[in-house]
């Protein structure tokens, strides 16, 4: 059965735009929280939160990443925060964020067409070779490679952006550093296995949780991309499919969520921005890498969202206190 095109939701942006919305502030990098001085109750949460993931992070038995910020707050927490991890399907979140700009300058549009990449069964050479599939709009491929993790039509906004090296571009001048793309989706699937995540550092089509968190982070803020652009991305992530026993399956029932999961061989990623109670938004990123398998890593990017849930849900107050003794 052919795909059916995605129109345009503008009710869905307006809502997302209010869900997300957020003053327009200065972008303030991990580096800089983690170098604040003297240290404050605020520092003594994070180092609370930090030691219980730590203790999750713990039972795994390959490399695990962790990074995670309250955006509104302060505060942050990092675990193996420099060491790259494969991206995966998480990188998917830059490759639209690299359209999107391209719209913003006016060179793309969402409503124009553009052919899903097929791969070409048998393709031996450094870069899997690919034919033009169907049609969709750009608007029906990001929705797609977002909400299914459709490779086909990751590809196809890949090259309409003008291939992998756009994107590194588009990261760059955002001031993202320790993240790049490397590998077409057809290719990234297609090597799937060749490279040990857990012994082999790989530092292709890679981020470091840092990086992750601080593009995150600029999507959120408003940095990176127009207020317009950004309410079409995070309304995209809201609806993500896949995953829902990784990050979504720590978060009470209804709590809004705009995030993109990413597995290969050994690898399981979730990353995102989640909603807490009290309207302050918070970033974190989980890579998992390990022989355990899928679904035992994704219980253990449940815990650790529940942990940073229920950690940065409590106020800088009495309540805190509580938190830090324990």
């Amino acid at each position: 059965m052919k795909l059916r095109q995605f129109r345009i939701r503008r009710h869905s942006f307006l809502a997302a735009a209010l869900l997300f919305a957020v003053p327009s502030v200065v972008f303030t990098t991990p580096q800089e929280v983690q170098s604040r001085a003297p240290v404050t109750l605020q520092d003594q949460r994070d180092l609370a939160i930090q030691q219980q993931v730590e203790a999750i992070v713990a039972q795994g038995r390959g490399r695990i990443g962790v990074a995670a910020m309250d955006l509104d707050g302060g505060g942050q927490i990092l675990v193996n925060g420099d060491m790259p991890f494969p991206m995966a399907s998480t990188a998917k979140i830059a490759v639209a964020a690299t359209y999107l700009s391209q719209v913003e300058q006016g060179r793309l549009r969402l409503d124009q067409q553009w052919p899903m990449m097929v791969p070409v069964a048998g393709s031996k050479g450094p870069v899997a070779s690919v034919r033009a599939g169907q049609v969709l709009t750009a608007q029906g491929l990001m929705e797609l490679s977002i909400t299914r993790s459709n490779n086909e039509a990751t590809d196809g906004l890949i090259a309409a952006v003008g291939g992998v090296q756009a994107v590194n571009n588009w990261l760059t001048k955002t001031g993202i550093v320790g993240q790049r793309l490397d590998h077409t989706m057809a290719t990234l699937v297609r090597d799937d296995g060749k490279v040990d995540p857990v012994r082999t550092i790989d530092t292709r089509t890679a981020s470091t949780p840092r990086a992750m968190l601080a593009l995150l982070s600029a999507i959120d803020r408003g940095n990176a991309l127009s207020p317009e652009s950004r309410a079409v991305l995070l309304d995209t992530m809201t609806r993500t499919s896949t995953g829902r026993n990784r990050i979504r399956a720590g978060l009470p029932e209804g709590t809004l969520v705009a995030h993109k999961t990413g597995t290969l061989s050994g690898v399981t990623d979730d990353v995102g921005i989640v909603r807490l109670p009290d309207g302050r938004h918070l970033a974190m990123v989980v890579f998992v890498t390990g022989p355990e398998g899928h679904t035992a890593h994704a219980g253990l990017i449940a815990q650790v969202a529940r942990t940073l849930y229920e950690g940065y849900s409590q106020p800088l107050g009495r309540a805190n206190q509580e938190l830090v003794r324990r």
